[in-house]
């Protein structure tokens, strides 16, 4: 199959074999090209859209409360998956999708059934489908889950600008179609599968469902082309869309020069009368070998770009990681995203969920009407039940809502104004402050400063979402004095906790060579002021803060290493620490879990 463009034939490719592929995580902003995109898989195929909160009746099928109200007995109904059955489901906002939802995506994916056991329901439907997940999360901060980007095919980033996507030329239904009928015959030799598995191993990918992917993508290429076997052409297409954007290292590529020495044959190899010469037919197809095969493939797999990619350390994070915005999440009574219903007790502040109340209650209906009946004496044993007048609900009925908020992030920021170079670190600090306050302005997080000279600490910027105070603050901030390093700490230290008392997540963010000389009480004394900023720095372990230590220092300095080690902090050694490296330093440390 021909490449002329790498979301047509993704698109040309996905509706050959849907289920088999898995599906496609389509990374773009709404309307646009994705509508275009959405338009080119088969319009006659089961399609349905999957909202971000389904639930698991919604998902996978259950108990059809208002016919169960109604009958008096247990009704059940088709989920979402179900009615997919043979087609595609397109899963909305699939950066923002619960940890809970994907897993039942996932499972319904490996499986290929919606299966359903609550409620007094047992229930099985197939669902073999694939799964189209709109990602138009604007960075790493949000991510597709792991566990379903493991199982699509594509990985797909769709800009905005350029042509529309469109479908490979002489790709169109019927060729979809007659496709479909040839992929049970489309075969693979070992020596491609033993290549794609190659080539995953070259690129890092540890998956072991992306060269079965990989090797599915290239059948459907043979079948789009009619063909009854996988060639090179196959594997190297399938190696560029399915490996190449898994890639996790810089590939070690065969090397063209020939071995250094190879000694000459004595005498000339004697002519085999068995073996027929070889034959010069141009139109004979040329199966490569597999050393010849695995190059090309490997080579394939390699877009531009990638190379850099990797070397700069700009490969895809660890999926669920955050990339350094959002705090940690928490669970609430009363604010944040939906998170379904839980059994429990009405109290202050808990809300009613009062649909999965009454799917709790319906299925027992029938059987309280009669138990009441005969306690009242009005129904004798045997007879029908009368029709229903009302809904009796118990206590064990009652489902309260559940709510997840994620806590907002504090950035403090504690800089050694002490010294000559004040004025240098200083400048970084606020160079900083500002890129931070920049990406802040999106994620509504919060940053502070709190800077120590002398004898004690000050807090220079409370904090605030606001440039320009921030610029304000750091605008008249002199330096000079003795360096009072834990009484930078401990202040820093109170101010995390506060923070965390108000239900937000703090990050420290320690700016200093760790060369302490005024003790906690204002004393002066090296030995007994690197004690005290050592007891501060292991108060901040105690607390459970994340922190980074940066030290400013022209070498890096033994002292400063382990005092980010008493503090559980990261450390970096940054001489020349520039406002962009320190804000990259940053956004990596509060992906780090609290220690």
């Amino acid at each position: 199959m021909n490449d002329e463009g790498p979301s047509g034939t993704v698109a040309a490719l996905f509706a050959v074999d849907p289920a088999g592929l898995g599906g496609v995580a389509l990374r773009a902003r709404a309307g646009g090209h994705r509508e275009t995109w959405l338009q080119l898989l088969p319009p006659d195929e089961p399609w349905r859209r999957i909202p971000l909160h389904a639930d698991d009746s919604r998902l996978l099928g259950g108990l059809d409360l208002a016919a169960t109200l109604h009958q008096g007995r247990p009704v059940a109904q088709t989920g979402l998956l179900a009615q997919c059955h043979g087609g595609i489901a397109v899963l909305a906002s699939a950066e923002r999708v619960q940890a809970g939802t994907a897993a039942r995506l996932a499972q319904v994916l490996d499986s290929g059934e919606a299966v359903v056991e609550r409620n007094g329901l047992s229930l099985r439907h197939p669902a073999l489908l694939g799964l189209v997940a709109l990602d138009e999360g604007s960075s790493d901060d949000e991510m597709l889950p792991a566990r379903l980007r493991e199982r699509m095919a594509f990985l797909l980033d769709l800009p905005d600008g350029g042509e529309p996507p469109a479908l490979p030329p002489g790709i169109d239904a019927q060729a979809v179609a007659d496709a479909r009928r040839q992929l049970r015959q489309v075969s693979a030799a070992d020596d491609t599968i033993q290549a794609l598995c190659g080539a995953a191993l070259a690129l890092g990918v540890d998956s072991l469902r992306a060269p079965m992917l990989a090797l599915r993508v290239a059948r459907a290429s043979a079948a789009l082309d009619g063909r009854a076997q996988v060639n090179g052409d196959d594997a190297r297409l399938a190696a560029a869309l399915v490996l190449a954007p898994r890639a996790t290292r810089v590939p070690e590529m065969p090397s063209d020069e020939p071995p250094a020495e190879e000694p000459p044959p004595d005498t000339p190899p004697p002519d085999d009368p068995a073996e027929p010469p070889p034959q010069d037919d141009a139109d004979s197809p040329q199966t490569p070998t597999p050393e010849e095969l695995d190059e090309v493939v490997l080579q394939a797999a390699i877009p531009p770009g990638l190379l850099a990619a990797l070397q700069f350390g700009q490969t895809q994070r660890t999926p669920g990681a955050s990339a350094g915005g959002s705090g940690a999440q928490q669970h609430s009574k009363a604010r944040g995203r939906p998170l379904g219903a839980r059994r429990g007790e009405l109290g202050a502040g808990v809300r009613l969920h009062v649909v999965e109340t009454l799917r709790a209650a319906a299925p027992w209906q029938g059987l309280r009407r009669r138990e009441a009946a005969l306690r009242h004496g009005a129904l004798p044993p045997g007879a029908a039940v009368p029709a229903p007048r009302r809904v009796e609900v118990r206590r064990e009925d009652f489902h309260v809502s559940r709510f997840k908020q994620r806590r907002e992030t504090t950035t403090i920021f504690v800089v050694d104004a002490s010294g000559s170079a004040a004025l240098h670190r200083l400048a970084e600090a606020k160079g900083a402050v500002e890129l931070l306050l920049a990406d802040c302005y999106v994620r509504r997080d919060r940053v502070a400063m709190l800077a120590f000279r002398g004898k004690s600490a000050e807090l220079m910027l409370p904090p605030t979402r606001s440039l320009a105070r921030a610029k304000r603050s750091l605008a008249g901030l002199p330096g000079g004095g003795g360096t009072p390093l834990a009484a930078g700490v401990d202040a820093a230290c109170a101010l995390a906790l506060s923070c965390t008392r108000r239900g937000e997540t703090p990050i420290l963010v320690v700016l200093t060579d760790g060369r302490a000389n005024i003790a906690r009480d204002g004393s002066p004394g090296r030995e007994r002021a690197g004690a005290d900023a050592l007891a501060a720095a292991r108060a901040v372990r105690a607390a459970g803060l994340t922190a980074l230590l940066v030290d400013t220092s022209a070498q890096p300095q033994p002292v400063a290493e382990r005092l980010a080690a008493e503090m559980g902090a990261a450390y970096l050694p940054l001489p020349h620490a520039g406002a962009g490296r320190v804000n990259q330093a940053i956004r990596l440390a509060s992906a780090r879990p609290a220690r």
